[in-house]
């Protein structure tokens, strides 16, 4: 019997562990389609950037449905509608590439807001199962940690497969793209059909049946709660730390980096630089993780990024320095503000912020887990308002400037390490 129950959570942590892949892969395959469609209304930035915004646009309206979701059906028939449900949102996009103009981008806009449905209904399912099987703690943190590392290298990897089926994406028509929607829809179906043929249970902890009296929620939680703040802001940082860098380089008026050459083309190499360290952080913190609890490891590298960012906002263009950037295929070597590298240099930190909030804030959660999850679905939304509350300062100030919204939010989330993570709330039953 416990060899039976020990093979089934290793076949679940499997499956968790490509479904947190799955989730990345979704999220990146708008990327592409959103540069076809931004040439098609003649180079429009705000065009080519809806699509992502639909995606995150989804959690806000998907994250408490879905955590209801979780605690009604289970998380293997959760999964099975996230993955359902990409299917259809790939399909949408798919189709919209034969309606031209306006109404073709509308459906395509509604395919990318249902594939969010899907994301978030996956995000939904692996975070809370991850950290359940773990058993919570540091060895709970550690499954999510390795989750993210997949996320991430399947994030890095997509826009590579993508790139190597359909060219230049700026030159690209709808027609080659179709390749790209064949090979994921066929991805979710085969998906879709292996996970009804594996034997996945949800976790003893935190399970829940029918009988289950709910005497509380997740609110009851102080620390839960202040959780839900620092999910939030760190979605938020984690986009506008590399999305305002790419702006402030690319700019090659006074305001700007002070590059030379092709500017964009710097920015975005520089940009990747700092998604791929968020790689190698998960990656490295991945094998700490079951000795180093979630407290330290957010501690440590809040305030370290705290430091980043004063450095950058203090010396902003004052010197140049050369770094190896990553291009997509390879390493090269460019020259670039001082304030760049200590940037580029946050993504190390920013690694470990996701599964290290979730893991405080769902500790001692049990019953309530699934509706946290929920919640805490919902709160990525972030990534879409604190970005833009830094560009509105960008846009009034200077970019170096902009840089409090993050720094702001780097320190609450150094509180909530050192303080709001602990749970003041032990004598509620779980």
């Amino acid at each position: 019997m416990g060899n039976n129950k020990q093979n089934g959570s290793i076949i679940a942590i499997i499956t968790m562990m490509f479904l947190y892949a799955m989730i990345s892969f979704v999220t990146n395959l708008a990327a592409p389609i959103g540069v076809i469609w931004k040439g098609a209304f003649e180079g429009s930035n705000a065009v080519g950037m809806l699509g992502n915004a639909m995606n995150f646009l989804a959690y806000l309206f998907m994250g408490i449905p879905a955590g209801k979701l979780l605690t009604k059906i289970g998380y293997k028939k959760t999964a099975l509608a996230g993955i359902g449900t990409g299917f259809v949102g790939v399909f949408v996009q798919f189709i919209s590439g034969f309606v031209v103009g306006v109404p073709g981008f509308v459906i395509y806009l509604l395919g990318a807001f249902i594939a969010g449905f899907s994301v978030c209904m996956l995000n939904t399912v692996v975070n809370p199962m991850l950290n359940l099987l773990g058993g919570g703690g540091n060895r709970g943190n550690q499954l999510n940690l390795i989750g993210g590392t997949l996320n991430s290298l399947s994030g890095t990897l997509t826009p590579l497969f993508v790139g190597a089926l359909i060219g230049d994406a700026a030159k690209a028509t709808f027609t080659d793209v179709n390749p790209v929607m064949y090979i994921a829809m066929a991805v979710f179906a085969a998906a879709f059909i292996v996970l009804c043929f594996i034997p996945i249970s949800d976790p003893e902890m935190g399970k829940t049946t029918a009988d289950t009296v709910f005497e509380h929620s997740p609110w009851s939680f102080r620390h839960f709660v202040l959780g839900t703040i620092a999910i939030f802001v760190y979605v938020g940082v984690e986009v506008g730390i590399p999305g305002t860098m790419i702006f402030y380089l690319s700019d090659t008026s006074e305001a700007g980096g002070g590059l030379t050459g092709n500017a964009a083309a710097i920015a975005g190499s520089v940009a990747a630089t700092y998604w791929l360290l968020m790689l190698v952080g998960r990656m490295c913190s991945s094998f700490i993780a079951d000795k180093v609890s979630s407290k330290m490891m957010m501690t440590v590298t809040t305030i370290a990024g705290m430091v980043f960012i004063v450095l950058a906002m203090f010396l902003g263009k004052s010197s140049s320095v050369s770094m190896p950037v990553f291009t997509g295929s390879a390493f090269e070597t460019v020259t670039v503000p001082i304030a760049a590298l200590f940037l580029v240099l946050c993504g190390l930190c920013t690694s470990i912020m996701w599964a290290s909030i979730f893991n405080l804030a769902t500790e001692g959660l049990g019953k309530y887990t699934a509706a946290a999850s929920g919640i805490f679905m919902m709160m990525v939304v972030g990534g879409g308002v604190l970005p833009l509350i830094q560009n509105f300062l960008a846009d009034n100030t200077t970019y170096m400037t902009s840089y409090f919204v993050p720094l702001a939010a780097m320190a609450y989330m150094c509180y909530y390490a050192l303080i709001g993570s602990k749970n003041v709330n032990k004598d509620i039953p779980v």
